[in-house]
């Protein structure tokens, strides 16, 4: 609706008006609903060139639009120029909605290449509801990305190599040989909790005690619990609907760190001093120089980021996205100076950054940690609230942004929760086309009537919000703000309700008429949620 408005418009002024170069008609949504639909300050732009003013411009291309058939009033205000939609041309495009033509797969994107990296949580323990938060929104980004016709592969990053994985795996040998009755001592830094216990349990049963009969089993076990953790953070992901087009291993990536290192030094990227090999990222804006190898040739965390990077942009993908937790911010600098040694733009990468998630239950504070074993599991918040409302509340925010949330909230079965009161919209909506006594033809058949009662004025803007949604979709992926979906499905909700409150549906003599109008409110919900990866609901 917007781009077709948008559309004519354009090819009105650069046919018609003609001006010395083809021009952008800008639209824009009036603050105040009697201004119309839709608005253009095209006057402004084009007062120098047609050496009059704004107000006489707007005047005189308001009174050429009228006679469109879209427009059922055309006003010029203080060189703004406000449209309002006709009831016809409103009527056409709910036509185009039920059959099939409208709620559909956009071309926006033009197939522009997007690698898409998040989570990629280091496999040494289950993930917990912190990570929960960048694999909703990346995902969520990705579906939306998708529909509106952008080609989005989405990608996890295995840290499978470094010391987290030794020291996962001697965390599984110490508590097998206590669960074997040795006395164990702990070193400082270790992994605990259960499920650390519950690895050391599966590794006895797999390989036998003799895997614990002294440290040299550690790589094998290390492996073994890797494998584990990989599981259990796809089933994680699955409990969340979210699966990944390519895991990519760091451990298989550093085979080519020797090519890597050498692509650094033909660039000038490297430099060695103290005894270590240093990226001289400095030079490319960053606070100072970053260590890649250490004293004992070991390679650090950024020279696996390094390799990785040159991984993806080898694979030529237009944009790259990486969805990172905030506490990698300072990574950010070093990253893209690598990418610059490497040969390539690190413009074409972009980073976004997750913020923290503080959840409560009951008024008492949960408190997350990995190594302590105290972190709480995400599948275990999707048992207790499901998955769609912890979808929904968690893109409720910008990403960037700290989230708080209540379990308890979000286990209510009224309109305090969202995600509930959406759907319970939705659910509405097809109550009453089962109560009503039309059949589905004769609601499909039915045309909108010009009247300007208050009942028809309602439906028209309840109409107008459910078309908008390719708007509010392509802006919340420009600006990567999946919240604005959000918020437009609780408001597309909120006008339904009203409707519904303030107006006779069955029985009223448009019976027809209104519930056509709603199975557009309907099909726009359906489209809006599972978006969002949420499957709308038709009963409650």
């Amino acid at each position: 609706m917007h781009n077709h408005i948008k559309n004519l418009l354009e090819n009105f002024i650069n046919t018609r008006i003609a001006p010395s170069k083809p021009i952008q008609v800008p639209l824009e949504r009036p603050k105040q609903k009697e201004f119309g639909h839709f608005a253009t300050p095209i006057a402004f732009m084009l007062a120098k060139s047609l050496k009059k003013s704004p107000n006489l411009i707007a005047q005189e291309l308001s009174a050429l639009l009228q006679d469109y058939k879209e427009f059922a009033k055309v006003q010029p205000l203080n060189g703004y120029i406000n449209l309002t939609l006709s009831h016809n041309f409103l009527d056409s495009l709910c036509e185009r909605a039920l059959n099939g033509e409208y709620f559909v797969p956009q071309d926006f994107g033009k197939q522009e290449r997007i690698l898409l990296e998040f989570v990629s949580a280091n496999p040494t323990g289950p993930l917990h509801i912190g990570h929960a938060r960048g694999a909703i929104y990346g995902d969520s980004l990705k579906r939306i990305g998708q529909f509106l016709g952008y080609d989005i592969v989405s990608e996890y990053y295995i840290n499978d190599a470094g010391s987290q994985i030794n020291t996962l795996g001697l965390s599984v040998y110490l508590n097998g040989r206590e669960i074997l009755g040795e006395a164990v001592s702990y070193p400082e830094e270790y992994y605990k909790g259960a499920y650390i216990v519950d690895i050391a349990k599966a590794a006895i049963a797999h390989f036998g005690e003799l895997a614990f009969a002294d440290d040299s089993s550690i790589p094998l076990l290390s492996v073994f619990a890797k494998d584990l953790m990989l599981e259990e953070i796809r089933k994680n992901l699955k409990s969340l609907d979210i699966e990944f087009d390519h895991y990519v291993s760091e451990k298989e990536l550093f085979s080519r760190w020797a090519e890597t290192l050498e692509v650094l030094k033909a660039h000038n990227g490297v430099e060695e001093r103290e005894g270590k090999l240093w990226l001289r990222s400095r030079d490319k804006g960053d606070q100072k120089d970053r260590v890649i190898v250490r004293e004992n040739g070991e390679p650090t965390y950024l020279a696996g980021d390094i390799i990785y990077h040159q991984d993806k942009f080898m694979r030529a993908f237009d944009h790259y996205i990486n969805i990172w937790g905030a506490d990698h911010h300072g990574y950010i600098a070093r990253v893209k100076a690598a990418i610059e040694f490497l040969g390539y733009d690190s413009g074409k990468l972009e980073i976004l950054l997750s913020q923290m998630v503080a959840l409560s239950q009951g008024g008492q504070n949960y408190k997350m940690s990995k190594r302590a074993g105290n972190f709480i599991l995400l599948r275990d918040v999707v048992e207790d609230i499901g998955s769609d409302a912890l979808r929904f509340v968690f893109l409720t925010k910008r990403v960037d942004t700290h989230l708080e949330f209540d379990i308890d909230t979000l286990s209510k079965q009224d309109a305090s929760n969202p995600i509930f009161y959406i759907n319970y919209a939705n659910a509405r909506i097809h109550t009453l086309l089962e109560k009503s006594s039309l059949a589905r033809d004769q609601v499909l058949s039915a045309r909108f009537v010009g009247e300007d009662s208050v009942m028809w004025q309602d439906l028209y803007a309840l109409v107008f919000n459910a078309l908008s949604i390719h708007q509010i979709l392509h802006s919340s992926f420009c600006e990567r703000e999946i919240q604005k979906v959000c918020e437009y499905l609780k408001n597309l909700a909120s006008d339904f309700h009203s409707f519904y409150n303030a107006h006779k549906i069955l029985g009223s003599p448009y019976q027809a008429e209104i519930l056509k109008a709603l199975l557009v409110v309907s099909e726009s919900i359906t489209l809006g949620l599972s978006l969002i990866g949420i499957e709308a609901k038709t009963k409650m």
